[in-house]
């Protein structure tokens, strides 16, 4: 298969957030600090991306919240080869339709993956790929904590994304239900966890550990105490 035509065969897309302190992993920051916080999110992208490149499924390309313009993600650009793109406005579900519709004009598959999913691999990027060349039209990787931690797709409906409650364990249900609802055929793979709370913490890989920051304990460190900005994920 030639480059240009590997190219129109998978898109895969990680959606993540600027490492801001104060802004990225919130709910880490009590463990952590604000900066500690920032920069194990930096960690889990980067890891996310590498595993994206490693899968050899087809272009990467990192979607970005708020904008493109973050120092970090022109970083990720170089060093992974990945494509920048804005996740743009709405909520969760109106910017991950956004994302498929542009990758499914361009390609015949597209997986869409988190940020903040330390067991994310290559191996299983590459199970989700071959469940949608069998013939599904969905293939989903279950998160933990309800929600789910990579979506594939080979055809779109905003029904799928419209109204469901992100950030909640009713996420994975209700698209279950969706899909169902649809009539198309999906898979699902086993079940991987993301990075939200302290008690996560201890399940990182030593690797990623060395990268912790004690919290400073003061209350500026303390800052950005909206979890909604917290997710990288997709639950």
């Amino acid at each position: 298969m030639t480059a240009s035509a590997a190219e129109n065969v998978c898109r895969v897309m990680v959606f993540a957030r600027a490492p801001t302190p104060g802004e990225a992993k919130t709910r880490l920051i009590p463990a952590l600090g604000a900066a500690g916080a920032a920069a194990l999110h930096r960690r889990l992208v980067m890891h996310c991306l590498r595993a994206a490149g490693d899968s050899r499924l087809g272009l990467v390309e990192l979607w970005c919240a708020p904008g493109t313009g973050d120092p970090f993600f022109h970083e990720c650009e170089r060093r992974f080869g990945a494509s920048l793109h804005p996740q743009g406005e709405g909520d969760l579900g109106a910017r991950m339709q956004r994302a498929f519709d542009s990758a499914l004009a361009r390609a015949r598959r597209a997986i869409l993956v988190g940020s903040d999913i330390p067991t994310l691999s290559a191996l299983y990027l590459r199970d989700a790929d071959q469940a949608l060349r069998r013939g599904d039209d969905a293939v989903i990787g279950p998160a933990e904590d309800g929600g789910y931690a990579l979506i594939g797709l080979s055809r779109c409906d905003p029904e799928l994304f419209r109204g469901i409650p992100w950030g909640g364990s009713e996420a994975l249900a209700e698209t279950r239900r969706r899909i169902a609802a649809l009539g198309w055929r999906v898979t699902e793979l086993p079940a991987l966890w993301d990075v939200d709370r302290p008690e996560d913490l201890e399940r990182l890989p030593e690797e990623m550990r060395e990268s912790l920051m004690p919290a400073a304990g003061g209350a500026g460190d303390r800052n950005g105490s909206g979890t909604s900005r917290n997710r990288g994920g997709l639950s």
